[in-house]
Formats: structure tokens, sequence, C-alpha cells
């Protein structure tokens, strides 16, 4: 299973930008899937967006046009760029990843790095 560490977090104002990091290790982070959720106070976590090993991607619609995933295999990093952030953007930013979709997918990892804050606000 892959080990992970993320950074990047803090506050920052509507409409500004951040970028997110990702490092891996432990595992073949090549073959796998990687993915950024979020887990908003009293929410459930969801899959925001993820990447597979050739660099197609997937985004659930409220942050379609305004994240971005990417990943660098050779350094084990998977990034997520975040612009025009809203209030509503504000929750801890985990990443993570699998060779298996179902598990990406539905987020049923057995374990979750410490996560990154990003709060949203003036």
């Amino acid at each position: 299973q892959v080990q992970l560490v993320e950074s990047g977090g803090g506050l920052v104002q509507p409409g500004g930008s951040l970028t997110l990091s990702c490092r891996a290790s432990g595992a073949r982070f090549s073959i796998y899937y990687m993915a950024w959720y979020r887990q908003a106070p009293g929410k459930q976590r969801e899959l925001l967006a993820a990447i597979n090993n050739g660099g197609g991607t997937i985004y659930t619609d409220s942050v379609k046009g305004r994240f971005t995933v990417s990943r660098d295999n050779a350094a084990n990093m998977v990034y997520l760029q975040m612009a025009s952030l809203k209030p509503e953007d504000t929750a801890v930013y985990y990443c993570n990843g699998d060779h298996r979709w179902t598990v990406v997918s539905t987020g049923a990892f057995d374990s979750w790095g410490q996560g990154t804050q990003v709060t949203v606000s003036s």
C-alpha cells in the first residue's frame, strides 16, 4: 500500500489559488490511479479528481474547470492546482491511490495520510 504525505494547504481569500502536493512512497506509484479527496466538517469525504498512470483525468462537477490534477511519476508526486476558490471549498484535503479503480472511486482505503487543511475566507 502507498504511504502519503500531503502539503500545501493554507488560508486563501475567495477567488484565490492554491496548489497542493502529495508525496507517495512504498508502492509502485506509476501503476496507480491517484486521486484527491476532501472532507468538510460534518460531511463525508468526497472524491474530487483522479488521474491514471497515462495522465487521463476525471473531476467531480463541483471542481471541474477550477481544479487541475497532475502527477510526476518519476518523483512519486501528485498535485492539485486549485483556482477560483470558494468558501465552500474549505475542507481537509487528502490524496490516495490504488491500482484498483473500484477502491479509488469509492474511497475504500485502509488508511489515509494526515491531509492538509484548506480554508477559503476573507
